[in-house]
């Protein structure tokens, strides 16, 4: 039995893409007692209702990765809303937290919060030289506050919280809604949709459009992994400093297009929208720190995560 196991454990977006699999892996640790909040009966924004959460749930532990999140396109619609509602989610759970006098506050940052021209690969000590990237940064700033107050809640309280920072995380149960979604599930929704339709009606192959120029990079961390550097780090990690999760390596936004519209069998033509944003640059991520500290290494290669989220998808859809 780990020490995760007999403990009470409140994971806040425990219902979503990322948090259903660290529920899993909570309940695979021999955890009984874990409490998932749901948005309709918690606004987390609101801290009345974040009392009321630890009132019910008595947690010894807390997971927070509720979150408003978005692609490219839904951070600059909604620049505000996205910083409002992340920020005071954060704080206010935080200190709520630190109140009752829990045992740890495990809070799950984003790749977002680096300055737009980090050097590759980002190491945790860059987090503050510059400023993120335009269109995600009110997302990034809110998220990297959660830094801030976990070390000064730290430095003042002596309160145990720990933050980490993942990358673009793709895998099954994404979200694969064309107007929010991030670029894996994009993609894959995009050359799925556009490969069907052309053969059901026995016409040419379709164009497909895609954002940027294909020559930024990002990398990429299979959910299942990233729940299980969350799990491991809320087992071993005590430390103030920030930690990154990936999976250690780099691939451009043209190379990913055509690996995954090979996956899907898509052969029509893609047009790059050069008008529309790349967003950051480069994304490659420094992941010693991980591994020495709480001994995480991402399992999964690229190639069979791929496969794994379209063939969730496929089914999810019945295509």
């Amino acid at each position: 039995m780990g020490y995760l196991s007999n403990k009470r454990i409140l994971v806040t977006g425990g219902a979503g893409f990322l948090g259903s699999f660290v529920v899993e892996k909570l309940r695979e640790r021999g955890c009984k007692e874990i409490f998932v909040p749901r948005s309709k009966d918690y606004n987390l924004v609101e801290m009345e209702a974040v009392k009321r959460l630890y009132q019910d749930a008595r947690p010894n532990i807390v997971i927070h990765l509720a979150s408003l999140v978005g692609g490219i396109g839904a951070n600059r619609a909604n620049p505000g809303k996205f910083f409002y509602d992340n920020l005071m989610m954060g704080v206010q759970m935080m200190e709520a937290g630190r109140r009752a006098s829990i045992e740890k506050f495990v809070a799950v940052g984003t790749i977002c919060a680096y300055p737009k021209f980090t050097p590759v690969p980002f190491k945790e000590e860059d987090l503050w030289n510059g400023y993120p990237e335009e269109t995600n940064a009110p997302y990034g700033l809110a998220k990297k506050m959660l830094l801030v107050q976990a070390q000064a809640y730290r430095q003042q309280y002596g309160f145990n919280a720990i933050y980490l920072l993942p990358v673009n995380l793709y895998g099954p149960r994404d979200n694969f809604d064309p107007e929010s979604s991030h670029v894996i599930p994009a993609l894959i929704r995009k050359c799925i949709e556009a490969k069907a339709l052309p053969q059901s009606f026995n016409l040419p192959p379709a164009t497909i459009t895609i954002w940027g120029t294909g020559r930024a990079t990002r990398e990429f961390l299979y959910v299942e992994d990233a729940a299980e550097g969350i799990l491991l780090a809320s087992e071993w990690y005590n430390k103030p400093d920030p930690v990154n999760l990936g999976a250690g390596f780099e691939i451009s936004i043209k190379d990913l297009v055509q690996l995954i519209a090979k996956l899907t069998g898509f052969n029509g033509e893609i047009v790059w929208d050069s008008s529309q944003p790349d967003g950051q640059p480069r994304r490659k991520l420094d992941i010693s720190r991980a591994e020495k500290e709480f001994g995480f290494k991402a399992k999964t290669s690229f190639a069979e995560g791929l496969r794994k989220t379209m063939d969730w998808y496929i089914s999810s859809t019945s295509m």
